[in-house]
């Protein structure tokens, strides 16, 4: 097989929302846009669902009727974009719930779709998607009188429990939503990490159930095994890959890859990444291309069939740490060319 082997482990998945729910007095949703952060939406859904979870969130339109095809008839999908111009048929007809973001948003669903459900997206300070106070406070009393699902927002700094934005927020959103008598949320996995104050009566957790920071003691979800096309030896002084960034500073043996950027493996991590032989660390070397990637193996005891990318020995923040970027990007990034494996 020259292609890598991305293994997704769903009752660690299953356990992660589990362990997020318990940790709040409200309903927890689970948040599965980007084709369930680049593991599989419909196969990941089935199974929360079949956990428990009834209410999940999509980022477009799009994403929501995929869903639907894939859960049917009963669970809520709520679509953070909120009904765009060209969505009413498909809002309709695949029973989504827009999380409506403006005026021209809030007009386009009731006049398309009266009566069909909706829920209401403020802002409260991350300048990004949302009703800001003046368009809240010019239609508030219309939109409680339709009886909204949901009324929510969204943390801009929850990662950090530190910083000042979060109870910032906190407070608009109290202040915002203070007498509407709707079901109001704020907290995705590191607003429910930040505690009972957050909670509210909807969490939506994301990056949490697929193992990703901030939450620190989520099982690892996702697994990549890379195949060894070739292993070969370089003497001291030669190089590899394009540009000659790598220069051999002893005999040396390099293994080449089935992966690159082509896969999601970020070109700009090739000098701090690294794979792993079992326990064994070994460094990848030269540049990233596009299908293949240089490693050095010299200090294996045996040739390697394959190389470990992420695994029990390095999380997928570990892998995004050495691109400069964060675990949701890896994820999201995974190429579709990998053998998808489940258990």
């Amino acid at each position: 097989m020259a292609t890598g082997i991305l293994t997704i482990d769903i009752d660690a998945l299953i356990s992660n929302w589990k362990a997020l729910d318990s940790m709040t007095n409200c309903e927890t949703a689970a948040v599965v846009k980007a084709d369930g952060y680049g593991l599989g939406a419909d196969r990941l859904a089935r199974a929360l669902a079949h956990a428990g979870v009834r209410k999940f969130f999509v980022a477009a339109t799009e994403e929501g009727a995929s869903l639907r095809q894939a859960l049917g008839p009963g669970p809520e999908i709520s679509v953070f974009s909120g009904h765009m111009a060209g969505d009413t048929d498909m809002i309709s007809d695949m029973q989504l719930t827009p999380m409506l973001n403006s005026i021209d948003q809030m007009l386009r669903h009731v006049e398309a779709l009266p009566g069909a459900p909706f829920g209401v997206q403020l802002d409260t300070g991350m300048n990004r998607l949302g009703m800001e106070a003046g368009e809240w406070a010019a239609v508030r009393d219309l939109v409680v009188s339709q009886n909204p699902t949901l009324i929510m927002s969204h943390l801009a700094c929850a990662d950090d429990p530190e910083h000042p934005m979060n109870p910032t927020q906190l407070r608009v959103f109290k202040e915002m939503t203070e007498g509407v008598d709707a079901p109001r949320s704020l907290a995705a996995t590191g607003g429910i990490l930040l505690g009972d104050d957050y909670h509210f009566d909807l969490t939506r957790p994301g990056i949490g159930l697929y193992g990703g920071m901030p939450y620190i003691e989520a099982l690892p979800v996702a697994g990549l095994s890379v195949p060894v096309i070739q292993i070969r030896d370089v003497e001291e002084g030669e190089t590899v890959g394009y540009s000659n960034t790598w220069m051999a500073d002893r005999p040396s043996r390099v293994a080449t890859i089935a992966a690159g950027y082509a896969d999601g493996i970020i070109r700009g991590m090739g000098e701090k990444a690294w794979v792993h032989s079992g326990d064994t660390a070994c460094k990848i070397i030269g540049r990233i291309s596009m299908d293949m990637i240089g490693v050095d193996v010299t200090d294996l005891s045996e040739e390697p069939s394959h190389l470990d990318l992420i695994g029990p020995h390095q999380s997928v923040d570990t892998v995004a740490a050495a691109a400069d970027t964060i675990g949701y990007e890896i994820l999201t990034s995974l190429g579709a060319r990998y053998t998808r494996r489940y258990k």
